[in-house]
């Protein structure tokens, strides 16, 4: 008789694909990744108030650097995590990912000098890298290629949802304890539950990947590529996946600029702790709720009539609250710019997964979120330094620019296509 384990899955079953045959583990992917969110939302709100009024950074280049760092390490480990995956197991690399994020809520509550808090940011890059990568991964092979844009759409919506929700407590923790250390406690409490859950729980989907690849033809399933040849296809040689990784890339560029340079606009204009915290909340909770509806609605009209229009929007948010001189302003433009990014984050994902094959898949994807989250790093550098230079108003509006051309270059180039695989 098959093991059945406490989900009440048999673990010599044969693997079928989609959510309702591997819910219980669906769900578990859902749970563990709104704490790999919760990681990010530690900083959200506080740790560029730290940086000024602890740390006494005088330069706004200086000062994002804790996200330069993070952007770079994340990027990297983004890249060879889908080959590692590939060798190792998904399960693996997201423990592995866990116990690199053990020691990032101690080092933000006592580190005595900004290198830390980089240090902080750099287990930080990994932690993302690799656990976020799998959690994307694994709901990807367990639901096969039918609804895709779904199961990125309820991964993504967990993981910035609780970023969001994590930046308000943090905030409001902050308004009534201080910057530190108290806001970091929560921390704690996210990683130690992420690493058992990933450790004891999760179940390898390594076979579901076998099961969807014995489903294709055989001249899809005879392709067999390097990591070389993917990185090119990826990157540049595939016109429609070049158009996807520049978005990405465009797409934390100016979430980059947001997470480093906005607390600092707000805090000039006189805006206390908690209501930069629930400005900080409102961005990324309106981006994780709404993909619930882009995820699945990118299933049904396709990629880029999602994608475009959701870069414009981002575009015309941060035009939005620039110009903006109060609260009910920056309001409603972190909403409009949650939304864009919502209609573009799952989708880019969707789009990527739509044109390769399932033996290459989580190598290419592991290309687009290299491309993707080095965008966080250059739009934290190019904010920081134009901030520097020029003020926090031409930070903001460079970015939006680049975000709008950045749906130009998707709406001509990006070819319209359905699911490929």
């Amino acid at each position: 008789m098959p093991f059945i384990n406490v989900f009440g899955e048999r673990h010599n079953a044969e693997p079928r694909l989609g959510i309702q045959a591997n819910l219980a583990q669906f769900a578990l992917l859902i749970v563990i990744n709104a704490f790999v969110g919760g990681m990010v939302g530690l900083e959200r709100t506080v740790l560029p108030l730290i940086g000024i009024s602890l740390f006494h950074l005088h330069s706004d280049a200086i000062m994002v650097s804790f996200i330069v760092s993070f952007g770079v390490v994340k990027a990297f480990v983004n890249l060879f995590s889908g080959a590692l995956a590939d060798r190792f197991g998904r399960k693996r690399i997201l423990v592995l990912g866990w116990l690199f994020g053990l020691p990032i809520p101690f080092l933000l509550m006592w580190s005595k000098s900004w290198y830390w808090i980089n240090v902080a940011n750099m287990l930080l890059g990994v932690n993302q890298g690799l656990a976020w990568s799998m959690t994307v991964n694994m709901k990807i092979d367990l639901v096969g290629p039918r609804r895709r844009g779904l199961a990125i759409g309820l991964n993504e919506f967990a993981g910035y949802f609780m970023v969001g929700l994590t930046a308000f407590v943090t905030g409001y923790l902050a308004s009534c304890y201080g910057l530190r250390p108290k806001p970091f406690y929560l921390g704690i409490g996210y990683v130690l539950c992420g690493l058992l859950l990933s450790w004891l729980f999760v179940r390898e989907t390594q076979q579901h990947v076998a099961v969807e690849a014995a489903q294709r033809s055989s001249s899809q399933q005879s392709e067999k590529l390097s990591f070389r040849e993917v990185f090119l296809r990826t990157s540049w040689r595939d016109r429609s996946l070049f158009a996807v990784c520049q978005a990405g890339l465009v797409n934390n560029l100016n979430d980059g600029m947001s997470w480093g340079i906005l607390p600092l606009f707000f805090s000039a204009y006189g805006l206390s702790v908690e209501r930069i915290g629930l400005l900080k909340f409102v961005y990324p909770a309106i981006w994780g709720i709404m993909q619930i509806v882009t995820g699945p609605l990118s299933d049904r009209i396709g990629r880029k009539g999602l994608i475009v229009p959701g870069l414009v929007l981002q575009a015309f948010a941060l035009a939005l609250i620039l110009m903006a001189h109060r609260f009910s302003g920056w309001l409603f433009g972190s909403v409009l710019l949650g939304l864009g990014t919502a209609m573009v984050y799952p989708t880019l994902i969707a789009a990527v997964s739509d044109s390769v094959a399932p033996q290459w898949r989580a190598r290419a994807l592991s290309v687009y979120r290299f491309w993707r989250d080095m965008g966080y790093a250059i739009g934290a550098l190019l904010a920081g330094i134009l901030a520097d230079l020029l003020g926090y108003a031409w930070a903001i509006g460079v970015v939006a620019t680049l975000t709008f051309l950045s749906g130009m270059v998707v709406f001509v180039v990006r070819r319209h296509r359905a699911a490929a695989f």
